[in-house]
């Protein structure tokens, strides 16, 4: 119990919900979590494979292989506890993301049960082109107004620090 004491969580309860014009921002945070979590490993590999059904497939793919020995009785079970984790790991990384989503993008990924499947649509559909921060930072450019009062390089560069910030 101690063990997991140790681990500092951050705290999600104020995060912003992915609306899709956020994406960069969002992904980061929950990102620092699930790896905070250990569980960020299942957005990014596949669930493992029952190891029996694809000996079996092998088997039955290709007669003229020879027999496959059985695997040894530690083995299945290694397997049947990293499918274990995964599922468990899986369910939490994929309440997470659900929960920290606008109810428009909840919708369409309720019915979604792979947490990677879900990541993996999110950086597709908005992760390559961060539509949102390019409409802020052009809003803001063209709200932009020199003032006389200070050096016009001085201006710009403050306006630039802003939008890196």
């Amino acid at each position: 119990m101690a063990g997991s004491l140790s681990r500092i969580i951050p705290d999600m309860s104020k995060m912003e919900p992915l609306d899709g014009s956020n994406y960069r921002r969002w992904s980061q945070k929950l990102l620092i979590l699930f790896e905070a979590l250990e569980v960020d490993y299942v957005l990014f590999e596949d669930a493992p494979v029952d190891v029996n059904a694809a000996v079996n497939a092998v088997e039955s793919s290709t007669p003229a292989t020879p027999a496959v020995t059985p695997l040894p009785a530690e083995t299945k079970k290694d397997n049947e506890e990293a499918k274990k984790k995964y599922e468990k790991d899986n369910k939490t990384a994929r309440g997470h993301l659900l929960t920290h989503m606008a109810d428009n993008l909840f919708d369409l990924f309720i019915n979604q049960k792979s947490a990677k499947a879900i990541w993996d649509t999110l950086l597709k559909r908005y992760g390559d082109d961060d539509a949102g921060r390019k409409k802020y930072v052009v809003g803001n450019w063209m709200r932009f107004q020199m003032s006389d009062d200070k050096p016009i390089m001085e201006q710009i560069h403050e306006k630039i620090s802003t939008f890196l910030e």
